[in-house]
């Protein structure tokens, strides 16, 4: 019955993923500028407001739609457990996810002023999931092993 609707579900997916990968480009390059910034400011206040809208009505149902999306599509059609690279595929995602829960927790900690990481910390972070999407894109599109 899926499998009919397989087209639509890999739309959605995508947009999901893009908007969740935009999201997650977005919320960690906010960090690197609110760690510049004094407990207490005003811009530091302003930045709690971007941090959290971003997260809740962005990333978090993002997250959500591109991970039942990727299920609905495994049980659409009939997958090949066996190759490598949907295993790969997988492993990043859960990591995506991870870094997810990380940018979570870092706004938790900018929102309580404790924050004590400066901003090449971010920066640095900031390029992780980069590489987990190449990883991720090539998996999916090249699917070399």
């Amino acid at each position: 019955m899926l499998a009919e609707y397989y087209p639509w579900i890999k739309a959605i997916h995508i947009m999901a993923m893009v908007t969740w990968m935009a999201g997650l480009f977005y919320l960690p390059r906010l960090f690197v500028y609110h760690s510049y910034e004094k407990a207490g400011s005003a811009t530091s206040e302003t930045f709690k407001v971007m941090e959290e809208k971003l997260l809740r009505y962005i990333m978090n149902p993002s997250m959500i739609v591109t991970w039942l999306g990727g299920i609905l599509l495994i049980l659409a059609v009939d997958m090949d457990w066996t190759q490598g690279w949907w295993h790969t595929k997988l492993l990043f995602v859960v990591l995506m996810s991870a870094y997810h829960g990380w940018c979570a927790y870092q706004r938790k900690v900018f929102l309580r002023d404790e924050n004590t990481k400066g901003h090449k910390y971010f920066r640095v972070a900031n390029e992780i999931p980069t590489v987990f999407f190449v990883v991720i894109i090539i998996m999916v599109v090249v699917q070399p092993f």
